[in-house]
Order: C-alpha cells, then sequence, then structure tokens
C-alpha cells in the first residue's frame, strides 16, 4: 500500500489550521464534515479530533487495506472514490460498495478487515487510530449516536442491494446503481445531470451480480434511446423519469 501518511499540528498556523485562540482548526475547515461522523461534535469539541487526525492521501490503483488485514485504523473519505469488495478462496469478487467523500470505514468491531477497498481515484483521507477514536466516542456520547446512526444506515443499503440483486432484473439493477449513485453525488456536489462513473463497466457488473456485457448492451441501449448520454468519464442522465419508471417509482 502506498499510503501517504502526515499528521496535521492543530496550531500550525502554516497548515491552514488553528488553535483556541479564536481561529479555526482543520476539522472545522473540513469541506464534508456535515456529511461525516465528525458532525457529532461541534465547534467547542472538534479540536480533540484534530489532535488525533492524520491526513493520507492514496494514488489510484493502490490498497488502503485488504481482507483480513488488522484493523488497527479507522477512516474518513474526504475526497475520491474507494472500491470495497470481499474477495472469494476461488479469485472471483462480490464488489459491495464505492466509498465517497464523507463515508466513514472501519465500523465494524471485528479486529480485522472484513473486505479489500482499492482506491478507484486519487483518494485523500482522515486517518484515526482506533485506541484513541474509541477513547474519543467514550468521552462524547452524541458522537456514538452517530457512529450507530450510520452503521444502521450502512445495514438499510445492504439490505436494500440484497433485494436488488436477489428480486431486481438486469436492467432494474442498473437503473438502481445508476440513481441512487446520482443521488449520492447530488448530496455531495449538488444538482447536475452528468453522473461521473469512476468506476469500469467490470466494477458495476461486479456489484450487481451481472456479466460485463450485459451491462454494457444495457448502456449502450439507452444511449440509442436518448435516457442518457455517453460523456467523458461517465454519462449524462437525460430523461430520469424513465430510468425511475424501470424501478415502478
Amino acid at each position: 500500500m502506498e499510503l501517504d501518511d502526515r499528521s496535521f499540528e492543530p496550531s500550525l498556523a502554516a497548515s491552514g489550521c488553528f488553535d483556541a485562540s479564536g481561529c479555526r482548526s482543520v476539522c472545522q475547515n473540513c469541506r464534508v464534515r456535515l456529511l461525516s461522523v465528525c458532525s457529532a461534535l461541534d465547534d467547542h469539541e472538534i479540536h480533540e479530533l484534530d489532535a488525533i487526525m492524520h491526513h493520507a492521501s492514496l494514488a489510484p490503483k493502490n490498497t488502503l487495506f485488504s481482507q483480513g488485514d488488522a484493523a488497527t485504523s479507522l477512516y474518513t473519505i474526504t475526497a475520491g472514490t474507494l472500491r470495497l469488495h470481499y474477495d472469494l478462496p476461488d479469485g472471483r469478487r462480490q464488489i459491495v460498495g464505492f466509498a465517497m467523500p464523507g463515508d466513514f470505514l472501519g465500523l465494524s468491531l471485528e479486529p480485522r478487515f472484513g473486505l479489500t477497498a482499492d482506491a478507484l481515484t486519487k483518494v485523500s483521507l482522515c486517518r484515526f487510530e482506533r485506541p484513541r477514536f474509541m477513547a474519543l466516542m467514550e468521552r462524547h456520547p452524541s458522537m456514538m449516536r452517530k457512529m450507530h446512526e450510520v452503521a444502521s444506515h450502512e445495514l438499510a443499503i445492504a439490505q436494500e442491494h440484497m433485494v436488488v440483486l436477489g428480486r431486481r432484473r438486469a436492467e432494474e439493477r442498473v437503473a438502481s446503481f445508476l440513481i441512487k449513485w446520482w443521488q449520492r453525488l447530488k448530496r455531495i456536489q449538488g444538482p447536475s445531470p452528468t453522473v461521473p462513473l469512476p468506476m469500469g463497466r467490470q466494477d458495476i457488473a461486479d456489484h450487481l451480480g451481472l456479466t460485463i456485457e450485459t451491462v454494457s448492451r444495457t448502456l449502450a441501449r439507452w444511449m440509442r434511446e436518448r435516457i442518457i448520454l455517453d460523456v467523458p468519464d461517465g454519462v449524462r442522465i437525460l430523461d430520469p423519469a424513465r430510468l425511475q419508471e424501470m424501478l415502478g417509482n
């Protein structure tokens, strides 16, 4: 893993973060703070998070952690996209999701990671050593409640994905993926008809339990029908109502 990891020191003005003298901290200035578990801490408490946070970056195609690695750290994604997948003994993989800015990795209390996280793009993140982060949560019950809220949301997403894999037709699976990915991007970046797709067709297929041929044929047909338009690094949704209709919405 090529992880560029360096600590932030909250009192260093040169780093753009400030101390309790009235200046703002790195975490206060973070553009994804309100999307992450860090939002549970107010401006008077956030300096404690600064004190245990390490900034890190990951180049595309590099691995943040692998299935079976010791889970000694937790991470908040501040920029970029990660692919999350289970690796099967026979070499196959199941992509369970894609992590985006504001997402928190390492919620499980298991001593080892149960999946692998690879960078699809350049990724920036905040790393926290698990013992220090857990001690912080014990001091701030609001953060513990936020962690439970995030865990419950992730469980609901996992259950919904099981329904997609088990009950939806191929076209419905692809439509569901595009709509939900579009909605996640809207939450982070604001509304836009353009949907960047940092993952490849094979990644989408492995996530949806389909073949790459099925995904490619489905997207190509939607382009011919002017439901979507192919653009560099993604697609533009021209007819969102048609995609919603495929799901019965």
